[in-house]
């Protein structure tokens, strides 16, 4: 995607990119009522401060997509261990889905853990994500099943890595 721009979030652009995680998130019909997690979302200046923030600008300067990394033992890892990088909440504009933005998106994870120097990129999804794990297993991830997890009760999330071979 030639007219496709991945750099770090820029202060002025949080909130809408809360507001583009959410929407993802809302448009993909995976948010759990009673969890908490679109208010999670919407923080993007939290992840921005705590945690890498990249965002996807397509050749108009719109926002189209978003995701955050998170190395191990970080306010927003959750399953990454050293010699890991993690990357959480990735978010395409509803608008803009079917473009390459998640592939994108996450090749720039996987160039950011080959900077860092780190041996496997390391995700956890919702079960249910179904197009988001076909993505992930094109790009070479495989299924961590010994990571698996439930944040609350009944929201099940799969674990995938991809090993660098740094």
């Amino acid at each position: 995607m030639s007219d496709l721009e991945i750099r770090p979030a820029r202060v002025g652009e949080l909130k809408a990119v809360g507001e583009l995680t959410l929407a993802a998130y809302s448009a993909d019909r995976v948010l759990v009522e009673g969890v908490g997690y679109a208010a999670e979302l919407l923080d993007a200046a939290r992840r921005a401060e705590l945690a890498e923030l990249l965002v996807a600008v397509d050749g108009d300067g719109t926002l189209v997509g978003t995701v955050t990394i998170a190395r191990p033992g970080t306010a927003f890892a959750e399953l990454s261990r050293e010699g890991e990088l993690e990357f959480r909440m990735l978010g395409v504009l509803p608008s803009a889905t079917g473009r390459g933005i998640g592939e994108a998106l996450t090749r720039a994870v996987i160039e950011r853990a080959r900077e860092l120097g780190v041996d496997r990129v390391v995700l956890c999804s919702m079960v249910t994500m179904e197009r988001a794990h076909r993505l992930y297993e094109r790009l070479g991830f495989t299924r961590l099943p010994e990571r698996d997890w439930e944040p609350h009760p009944g929201v099940t999330l799969v674990a995938f890595g991809l090993e660098l071979g740094v």
